[in-house]
């Protein structure tokens, strides 16, 4: 039985909330993961799958499960709602003391660690934000969701092979943005 589908029609139909509770439960976590390798705050990974969620139950009505499923349907809107925050004016200035709070909160070894990698990550969103958003799509499903190629393809209607030339294309260029900055 395709409960799934079930829940869709009567959410479409009806704005049946228990059917959308039904539907928000089965993804939750795995959006919530998506996000959270994103970000890394806890905090923000909730408040943006919260986010994810609402945007898809709103445009539900638009959803075509002979276009793509509805997991497929769900990453799209998670991931243009993570690139849209990304290029908010809130992320923008938060980021200015992120790292200064953290350092206050947790002891001085894990901090050095953790914040490498963090300033690492945060080096490539910020290089990967100058791409346009089908690239970033690419490297985000790839990086943070750790699809493979033949998935990323099915998600984005791409070719693998278009997939993986974009996605080495990428990482050159960013390879190549990361090293100017290391020397800038």
């Amino acid at each position: 039985m395709d409960f799934e589908g079930r829940w869709i029609r009567k959410i479409q139909q009806h704005a049946h909330e228990e059917s959308a509770n039904k539907l928000i439960k089965k993804y939750y976590k795995e959006m919530f993961a998506f996000v959270y390798r994103q970000f890394f705050d806890e905090q923000m990974a909730q408040d943006l799958t919260q986010e994810i969620f609402i945007r898809a139950l709103q445009s539900i009505s638009h959803f075509d499960g002979k276009k793509a499923s509805f997991r497929t349907w769900l990453y799209r809107i998670a991931s243009n709602h993570c690139i849209d925050y990304f290029r908010s004016k809130s992320y923008q200035a938060g980021q200015q003391t992120v790292y200064v709070e953290e350092i206050e909160m947790e002891g001085a070894d894990s901090v050095v660690e953790e914040l490498s990698t963090k300033e690492d990550i945060q080096l490539v969103i910020e290089l990967l934000q100058r791409f346009d958003v089908k690239d970033q799509q690419i490297v985000r499903f790839k990086l943070f969701l750790e699809l493979t190629f033949h998935e990323i393809a099915g998600l984005l209607v791409l070719s693998e092979s278009t997939v993986k030339t974009k996605y080495y294309a990428i990482l050159k260029k960013l390879r190549k943005e990361i090293e100017n900055h290391g020397n800038g």
